[in-house]
């Protein structure tokens, strides 16, 4: 059968348009005549809408630069992100996770409060449209710490229920177009280990990360998907989450949970 093809090499072809998505999303394969065709999300900056608080660059860029930090930090967590041209132009080209036909299950769940699945984190109390109680929960999963950590690292603004998904018992993380701002932004649903120790894995996934923040093209690759601002404000998160040892909790001065949290 040969090797799954590169998603820089061969033919990228749409099959139809993601409908779900708010910005313009692509399901497509990437075909090579030598391998099996793999199938992928393209997401072309022709499609983006413009965002007020995330005025430079691109979310495709975003995305592409989410996923390398995720690889030398050595997390694991995102699927592998390319930057390349296609049909609609430029953009981000995602390996697919799980069916194309069916939607990958989330961790994340929003239940009545006699209803928490055991051992799950409550992280945020609300009510349904009736009035009655509703809460949003997480597993106590080490594979979501990590999750959460890496969150911390590229400041996601948009860590809903829906863009973690669960496949071939691992845990995937998609959707990071709103993310890596200068600015002080994190927005997620994952506060279950708010102000509690970073693990010693992820610290040492963090030291991954500042050696490979360390290196001339490590440093040269991001500034071609970021501003130069950007990048020093990811270094400068990473070495913070480093020195301070413990998962960032809710500032006060921006939405903790964004919405809706699925």
């Amino acid at each position: 059968m040969g090797t799954p093809p590169s998603l820089t090499d061969g033919e990228l072809v749409v099959l139809g348009r993601h409908p779900l998505a708010s910005n313009l999303v692509l399901v497509a394969e990437v075909r090579r005549a030598d391998a099996p065709a793999v199938t992928v999300a393209y997401k072309p900056v022709d499609g983006e809408r413009p965002l007020w608080d995330y005025p430079d660059g691109t979310l495709a860029a975003r995305e592409v630069a989410a996923s390398r930090i995720d690889a030398w930090g050595r997390f694991g967590l995102v699927p592998e992100t390319v930057w390349r041209d296609g049909p609609l132009g430029p953009g981000a080209v995602q390996r697919w996770i799980g069916e194309v036909t069916s939607l990958c299950p989330t961790p994340v769940a929003v239940t009545p409060p006699d209803a928490v699945p055991d051992g799950n984190l409550v992280v945020l109390e609300g009510e349904d449209e009736g009035g009655r109680p509703l809460l949003l929960s997480h597993p106590d999963d080490p594979r979501l710490r990590s999750m959460a950590v890496l969150d911390a690292v590229i400041n996601n603004s948009d860590r809903k229920g829906g863009h973690i998904l669960s496949h071939d018992d691992r845990l995937w993380g998609i959707d990071h177009g709103v993310g890596l701002g200068a600015e002080p932004k994190l927005r997620t649903v994952l506060w279950g280990w708010a102000g509690e120790p970073i693990p010693q894995e992820d610290r040492d996934r963090l030291t991954h990360l500042v050696e490979a923040l360390g290196r001339e093209d490590v440093v040269a690759e991001l500034t071609v998907l970021l501003t130069r601002l950007e990048v020093d404000a990811l270094g400068a998160r990473v070495e913070w989450l480093l020195t301070a040892g413990t998962h960032p909790e809710p500032s006060g001065e921006w939405p903790s949970i964004p919405w809706p949290p699925l």
